[in-house]
Order: structure tokens, then sequence, then C-alpha cells
């Protein structure tokens, strides 16, 4: 099966969260603290909060941590309220970007977000302006060092939308409605490595850059991902 390799967005992307755990650890706080409030606190009866559970899991997040985020939506005493706003637009040499934030205040999350982007070479688009160009799935990524033909033979028996080994690991791609099921499946085959675990906004297509403005967008990248109320970028740049 085919389709564009994600890995060196990924371990760039993991490299950034090595080096600012904490930060990590806050946002997957909020975005499971939101999925908890909105729904049931049991997992098994919140699709949304059992889909960030596995992400949390997929960076490593202590047990505690995640149960203590759940615990405060739960609380009586806890007002918090965050709202969910989606960014579109471009960086340098016209690469798409989808910003996710969760926040409690809109002004200071849209003037963080506008401010970035017009000193880092890029610019807000309108809603729906680049968001055609991604599709949202789920995402697994293992480590190489399981067998190639029984995963695939163990993935193809699951209902998955695409397998691809790359030099680095193995990448399942499932619908966001089959992710737990393909999660839960492969787990109960053996499979207990996951480099990634999550549901994502993958690009249609990539667009290659010339080395120079790909560092320019990933310095954005960065920058916007360092912004406390934005909690995921998507970018349709090739690595």
């Amino acid at each position: 099966m085919s389709g564009h390799s994600k890995w060196s967005t990924i371990k760039r992307k993991k490299g950034a969260i090595d080096a600012a755990r904490s930060k990590v650890f806050q946002k997957l706080t909020k975005e499971l603290y939101v999925a908890a409030k909105s729904g049931d606190p049991d997992p098994n009866n919140n699709a949304a909060l059992r889909m960030v559970i596995e992400k949390a899991k997929s960076e490593n997040m202590p047990k505690a941590n995640i149960q203590s985020a759940i615990d405060k939506a739960s609380s009586k005493n806890n007002a918090e309220e965050y709202e969910s706003i989606r960014y579109e637009g471009y960086g340098p040499g016209g690469i798409a970007l989808i910003i996710d934030c969760l926040t409690d205040n809109r002004n200071r999350t849209a003037s963080f977000v506008r401010s970035t982007l017009t000193k880092r070479g890029g610019n807000l688009g309108t809603d729906g302006s680049v968001s055609y160009l991604f599709q949202r799935k789920g995402l697994i990524i293992l480590d190489k060092k399981y067998d190639e033909d029984k995963l695939m033979e163990d993935a193809l028996e699951l209902p998955i939308e695409d397998f691809q080994a790359t030099e680095d690991g193995y990448e399942i791609y499932t619908t966001p409605d089959n992710f737990i099921e393909v999660k839960d499946g492969l787990t109960s085959k053996g499979y207990d490595e996951y480099l990634v675990s999550e549901v994502s906004l993958i690009p249609n297509n990539y667009i290659a850059l010339d080395e120079e403005t790909s560092e320019k967008v990933l310095s954005l990248i960065e920058q916007l991902e360092d912004l406390d109320d934005v909690q995921n970028v998507y970018h349709n740049l090739e690595m």
C-alpha cells in the first residue's frame, strides 16, 4: 500500500516534544479536560476522550496525569471553560497551515496567532481556504522492530485504510471512526510500541520547497506550537 511518509515530520516533532515535555503535557491536560467535560468522563462511553487518552499515552504522559485531568473536569468546583478555534492560513512558499486552538480568550489567541504568522512570513486565510487540502484520519506508527510481513498480515485483518513501511517505522492509516478498533486490535495481537497514535489531519498532497524556505516554514510552525493556546499545527510541507 502507498502513501507519503510522515516519519521525518514526526521525528522532528518528537525532538521538540522531548525538549519541552512539560509544555506538551500542559496542552494534553487541556485537551483531556475539554473532552471529559464535554461528555462522559468514562472513556468507554466517550470516543473523543478515548482518542485524546490514546494520544496522551503515545506521548508517554503518566497515567496519574491523565486521570487528574479527567477528574478535574468532573469537579463541581472547577468552572474553567475553553473554546475550540481553528485558523487556516499560509506559511512561506505557500505552505498550507491549519492551527487548532483551545482558549479562554478568543481575542488574545487571534492576536498571538496573527502576529506570529506575520512576523514569520505567513498570513491568515479565510475559513475553508486550506482545509479542503487535508483529510482527518487515524494515524498509528509502530516501531521498525516488528516483522513487516506479519504486521501487514495482522493489520489487513483490521479495518485499515492504508499501510506503509518506511525506513524508520510502519505507518497505518484508518478512518477516524475505526481508529480505536484498529488500535485495540493491534494491541490484542501483541503490538505495544506505538511511536504515534492519534487522529490527525493528513494532507492529500505534499509540497516540496528549497531548504531555506523549508527552514522558514519549520521555524514558523515551532513558534506557533510554542503558543500556549495552540494545540496542533497541521501542514503540507514535504520533509
